[in-house]
């Protein structure tokens, strides 16, 4: 259920459209849910479709179409390898198949232990600087070799480790 305070920033977003816009606001709404709740469950869409005035549907494509909004539990970093052609070219696909080694897991899984969820990504527009991914939808990492992988596996482990204590 939407709380009090969720509704209020959802009626910012709606704010900067038209009365008759107010769908436009669908991804800043499921942003903030996921922001909140970590993922988009189905009930989350129909509370954003019946707050909007959209069909849940619409709402749904919305939420299918961009992989930066998961649809279920991901692991606390999100690792999204770009495996589009250009970046197939530039490995890519070994990029994303050496984290599966490391990591113990297949492409949409997330490891036991919970901190990390690998994902393929379609295109991150950095063709260039491949192998490339994405860590939680913010940070861009470039030129990732089997070594950079894993001292950026080791740097997050570290990291949520040192956060524990």
């Amino acid at each position: 259920m939407i709380s009090e305070e969720m509704k209020a920033r959802f009626d910012k977003e709606v704010a900067k459209y038209p009365a008759d816009g107010k769908q436009s606001a669908v991804m800043a709404c499921l942003g903030m849910i996921q922001l909140e709740r970590g993922y988009i469950s189905q009930e989350s869409e129909n509370e954003v479709a019946a707050y909007l005035g959209m069909p849940q549907i619409a709402v749904h494509e919305v939420t299918t179409f961009y992989n930066m909004f998961n649809q279920h539990p991901v692991g606390r970093y999100k690792l999204n390898v770009c495996t589009n052609l250009p970046c197939q070219l530039r490995d890519g696909d070994r990029a994303l198949r050496h984290l599966e080694q490391r990591l113990g897991i297949k492409m949409g899984e997330t490891t036991a232990d919970g901190l990390f969820t690998l994902q393929q990504a379609e295109c991150l527009g950095a063709c260039a600087d491949s192998p490339v991914l994405l860590v939680n939808d913010r940070t861009m990492c470039s030129f990732m070799s089997n070594e950079r992988l894993d001292q950026m596996i080791d740097g997050l482990r570290a990291a949520s480790a040192a956060e524990v204590k």
